[in-house]
């Protein structure tokens, strides 16, 4: 199977968050999964007052967030590049991010080396954020902007030539993890199974918090048997994700109940495939086997 899977993402621990259940899911299949993270998290803050390696990251946030990378890959079963900015930062209002991080590279520049992984690894699926990022966070933006462009640029021999031979990607996916329906099927069967459940009210709070995402997705991969290496990805960045993250609130038994899948937006696409899909690479030929999709029985 020469099957791969591109996921683009701006900090370490973003790819823990936003599909790592799918990343490893495809990999049981024998997909290459390969993951870039856009820049090394420099900016971010100790979020774990439990954190053991606390005077590491006080001494060398940048350098304990490489391992903690590393962790989350090995736990992925995934291959990981660093595409080499450096992190933004999420500045208050009216102040400008710092020079020279991520953000404030053109769009052209910092393509070029996303150009140059996917003509070496030939995805046939990318995923990325959405024009807003997922979230207004300035890398996340930047990431979705040079995700499109490298994808453009890529398909064209006269973009970039230095970088390899084109390659075409044909299938572009935004991750939408988090929607109202994922929460309101979580308060339902909270409703009916446990309905003095404390999670019920604390499931509307963030309900409330996320009224303006609409289910956007066109595509629900049923991952629930890897929600437990989704897991193990996201405490391996123990200094991002403290054990009483809101990642964790809702237990998996609950999760696999009420929305078993990990979710995704289609936006663009060069094969035909039927909304809604179970299968990111629904109507993707194997070039190896000459078979279309992962879906096989």
């Amino acid at each position: 199977m020469t099957l791969r899977l591109l996921a683009v993402h701006a900090h370490p621990d973003d790819e823990s968050s936003k599909g790592s259940a799918t990343y490893a899911h495809y990999r049981s299949l024998g997909v290459e999964v390969l993951v870039v993270s856009c820049t090394g998290g420099e900016q971010g803050s100790i979020l774990n007052e439990q954190l053991e390696a606390r005077h590491h990251a006080e001494r060398d946030i940048a350098g304990l967030r490489v391992h903690e990378m590393r962790a989350a890959q090995e736990a992925m079963g995934v291959d990981h590049v660093w595409l080499g900015y450096a992190d933004s930062g999420l500045p208050a209002e009216g102040e400008p991010v710092a020079v020279n991080s991520f953000a404030t590279i053109p769009i052209e520049t910092s393509a070029e080396p996303l150009v140059a992984v996917i003509r070496r690894f030939r995805p046939q699926v990318l995923i990325t954020y959405d024009e807003n990022g997922g979230y207004p966070h300035p890398d996340h933006i930047r990431t979705h902007e040079i995700s499109m462009e490298a994808f453009r640029a890529a398909a064209d021999p006269a973009r970039y030539p230095a970088t390899g031979e084109p390659w075409s990607i044909e299938k572009v996916y935004y991750d939408r993890m988090f929607s109202t329906g994922r929460i309101e099927a979580m308060i339902s069967h909270l409703r009916e199974s446990d309905p003095e459940s404390p999670l019920i009210e604390r499931l509307g709070e963030m309900l409330e918090r996320f009224s303006d995402r609409p289910d956007l997705a066109t595509t629900k991969v049923p991952v629930s048997d890897f929600f437990p290496v989704r897991d193990a990805a996201l405490r391996a960045h123990a200094s991002q994700v403290p054990l009483d993250s809101a990642f964790f609130f809702w237990p998996n038994d609950l999760q696999v109940r009420a929305w078993p899948t990990e979710d995704f937006q289609l936006v663009e696409s060069t094969v035909e495939s039927t909304l809604p899909e179970t299968d990111l690479f629904a109507g993707v030929v194997d070039p190896d086997t000459g078979l279309v999709g992962t879906e096989r029985s």
